[in-house]
């Protein structure tokens, strides 16, 4: 390993832990995969069991022979940052969880095929642009039953550095992608905006997945139905926070369930949604 203490914040080295944004790092490589920040122990020690490869890391320098030690060693020969505490917290602008971030190099994104060749229950996440969303619906999706996320071009990015904190790395653990043309396997000449619900949901269905949408319509059934433990293979579709599903959305899936709920309340936020929605829905007859 390769120890080296911090003593220019300006250094370009250091560029992608304190002045280049999630979205600048992920295109870093173009038209290559780019990077992503994984920070705590944890999160970079499941990453790394999934096979992501470290590019450098940079942590307080009293973790080094403590509690990171064993993670550096996993990382081989690459460099390794360090500094005291409050002199991170002024190179990165917050203070890091364990005191440890690792650059990692990003994979390509897997098809929609690949992901759900093995799953009977999975999850889709449309428009969910709230990265702390995001990662508690991964780590409820991975506790709960889910065996697959797919998400729509809209929503935020599970590898960002919080969403992936908040998921407590299950991120690395569960199999998911991007719902795009790329992933769906058509030919395209335009924007991935316009992948869902028309062919999303379309390639859900030839896959053998009857889907539902989390939604409150007058046409809704109860999440208890005894119906809905005896599907084989299950997509259940959570909506952004806010404005919820598209109608399209909903017309085009076969079932929308609703959550009952006391004392006047209308809604949940959605990660608090989806974890009801796994805990029944995750579970077969």
């Amino acid at each position: 390993m390769r120890i080296i203490n911090i003593t220019d914040l300006s250094a370009p080295e250091l560029d992608i832990y304190a002045r280049m944004s999630e979205n600048q790092l992920a295109h870093i490589y173009e038209p290559a995969s780019g990077l992503f920040i994984a920070e705590s122990p944890k999160v970079i020690e499941r990453a790394l069991d999934a096979g992501y490869e470290p590019v450098s890391i940079l942590l307080e320098d009293r973790h080094v022979e403590g509690q990171c030690a064993d993670i550096i060693k996993r990382c081989g020969d690459i460099p390794i940052y360090t500094a005291p505490f409050d002199v991170l917290t002024k190179l990165t602008g917050f203070a890091l969880t364990r005191g440890m971030l690792c650059a990692m190099r990003r994979a390509e994104l897997p098809s929609v095929e690949s992901v759900c060749e093995h799953a009977a229950r999975i999850a889709v996440l449309e428009e969910v642009m709230n990265p702390t969303n995001v990662g508690a619906i991964f780590r409820s999706a991975a506790a709960l039953g889910m065996d697959a996320v797919l998400l729509t071009p809209g929503c935020s990015d599970p590898l960002y550095r919080r969403a992936a904190r908040v998921s407590m790395g299950t991120v690395f653990q569960i199999p998911w992608t991007y719902i795009t043309f790329d992933t769906l396997g058509l030919a395209h000449n335009k924007a991935d905006h316009g992948i869902w619900p028309e062919f999303g949901m379309e390639q859900l269905h030839s896959m053998g997945f009857r889907t539902a949408s989390m939604a409150l319509r007058n046409d809704t059934i109860d999440i208890h139905d005894p119906e809905l433990k005896q599907i084989d293979r299950f997509a259940v579709i959570l909506g952004t926070e806010g404005e919820g599903l598209k109608t399209e959305t909903i017309d085009s899936s076969d079932y929308t369930v609703k959550i009952p709920m006391y004392h006047g309340v209308d809604s949940l936020n959605v990660a608090a949604a989806s974890a009801v929605a796994f805990w029944e829905l995750g579970r077969r007859s």
